[in-house]
């Protein structure tokens, strides 16, 4: 199966958006055909599967940074952006903490859980059997955060969300395209 198609069905793609992909598209052109038919929230949502995780991350810190964040969502972005920087266990294990704590309520606690749910385990720390994140729950946190980010200004969500997007296919494209 190819990742697109792979993408696709984890993501829970709309029929109508998982009718158009071929296998063989590349990702670039998956999200573009998508982008053309007017499915933008498909495409977003093929476009944060993807992206390696760090780079998906990447993409949410640099957008949150032009954002009017309050304080609790600057510490969620400010703790995946550390583990973008170091993406060691205690950075990811932090990230995931302050998303669980703060009940993935917020725009910050999203953002930090697109960090959080990239590897590791979702046990508690104490837990001695890990409980490994699906793969797709970073591109899930991502959808999320950039949806939310898009909603600080609700008139113009959609070309928020337009210029987010537009943001991220040059890193797609960087990534080689491997999740």
């Amino acid at each position: 199966m190819s990742a697109v198609i792979h993408a696709s069905v984890q993501m829970e793609l709309t029929p109508d958006a998982s009718a158009r992909l071929r296998a063989d598209m590349s990702p670039q052109t998956a999200v573009q055909d998508l982008l053309a038919a007017g499915q933008a929230q498909d495409a977003l949502k093929l476009l944060a599967r993807l992206m390696p995780k760090r780079y998906a991350v990447a993409w949410l810190c640099q957008c949150a940074r032009e954002q009017p964040l309050t304080q609790e969502d600057r510490a969620g972005a400010s703790l995946a952006e550390q583990w973008v920087r170091d993406t060691s266990e205690s950075n990811r294990r932090a990230a995931f903490e302050f998303a669980h704590a703060g009940g993935y309520k917020s725009l910050g606690a999203w953002i930090a859980a697109a960090a959080g749910w990239s590897g590791g385990s979702l046990a508690p720390a104490t837990q001695q059997t890990p409980v490994p994140p699906p793969e797709h729950l970073t591109a899930r946190a991502t959808v999320a955060s950039i949806n939310l980010m898009a909603a600080l200004d609700a008139p113009n969500f959609a070309s928020r969300r337009a210029t987010f997007i537009e943001r991220a296919m040059s890193l797609l494209q960087a990534s080689g395209s491997e999740p």
